[in-house]
């Protein structure tokens, strides 16, 4: 039960940051119609840019966890407002003309994109092809370790589940008691008609853009500055394809999809890494090596059962 309850735990934390950038991907697709493949580039981008903060805030690690978190606050806005800004500027200038070219269009426009940011990514005079480790920022130690009977929760995990459950609630409180929330879930349900109505789509779309991205760089400082410490230009390849097959199995387009979907990506990864090895016959099989082709399984699993995913609605094609 212990080792149940300590992988629920762990699960969680990396769930956390699936859902961040899951979030981004389904927000898009809700109102665009559109897989935008460089959102987990951005994810990317908000971790080098909270990297080089922390240095140029001179940041280093606290003896308490109040004083930690005072020094990791401006470390995410100023990602976050970098990553808003490049959001914006990724959808006026290569979204926005394609708004009403074919999807396969604009999909090949967002993979291009998404391999611009990162070739971009790797010059020496960018970010380089280096890895770059954050300083350390909380408390470490035992003491700077809750200790739950046989369980453990360090103050990283911690500070990292709260920071995204309250980003996520923050995100439910604009989309649901928001002026621009509405316009977010009008133009979401019927984007033609919605513009009929006097809603500007284009601010819509923007805002849009900009809160995914703001959310993928707060998931990216955090993965950084609380997680594995060391960041890689090619980094958001592979967390960004897990988000999107968490966005995809909760329902694309559907904000509670895409919690639901990160979570239990987290989860479902957190427990393969810890099951033990299967003995067949000479053969040790290790579950934990298959870790990466779960997103995958489970992919297949849920779109064979629900193909519009776990809280996706069927639209029916009209003719």
């Amino acid at each position: 039960m212990d080792q149940f309850l300590q992988n629920i735990i762990n699960g969680v934390q990396i769930g956390s940051i699936y859902v961040l950038i899951a979030l981004g991907y389904t927000m898009v697709y809700g109102v665009l119609r559109l897989i935008n493949f460089a959102h987990s580039d951005i994810f990317m981008v908000g971790a080098y840019v909270g990297y080089f903060a922390s240095r140029w805030l001179k940041v280093k690690q606290q003896v308490t966890v109040w004083a930690g978190l005072l020094q990791l606050l401006p470390v995410l806005l100023i990602s976050m407002a970098a990553c808003v800004t490049l959001g914006l500027i990724i959808e006026r200038l290569a979204y926005r003309p394609l708004r009403r070219a074919p999807r396969l269009t604009a999909l090949i426009t967002a993979i291009g994109v998404s391999l611009f940011l990162e070739g971009m990514a790797q010059l020496p005079f960018v970010f380089g092809v280096d890895p770059k480790f954050y300083p350390e920022i909380l408390p470490s130690g035992p003491e700077a370790t809750l200790h739950l009977g046989n369980l453990t929760i360090s103050q990283n995990q911690l500070v990292l589940v709260i920071t995204a459950f309250v980003l996520m609630a923050i995100l439910w409180y604009i989309v649901q008691r928001t002026k621009m929330g509405k316009a977010m879930r009008a133009v979401s349900h019927d984007f033609d008609a919605a513009a009929l109505m006097g809603i500007n789509t284009d601010a819509v779309i923007s805002f849009t853009f900009g809160l995914g991205a703001a959310l993928a760089a707060a998931g990216g400082v955090l993965f950084g500055a609380l997680t594995f410490k060391s960041i890689l230009p090619l980094m958001g390849v592979q967390i960004g394809i897990k988000a999107f097959v968490a966005a995809v199995v909760g329902g694309i387009g559907s904000i509670p999809g895409a919690m639901l979907g990160g979570l239990l990506m987290g989860l479902s990864e957190s427990f393969v890494k810890s099951a033990p090895h299967i003995k067949l016959g000479t053969y040790d099989f290790d579950p934990s090596r298959w870790v990466d082709a779960l997103a995958f399984v489970i992919l297949i699993l849920v779109l064979l059962i629900r193909p519009a995913g776990l809280l996706g609605k069927n639209a029916p094609e009209k003719v």
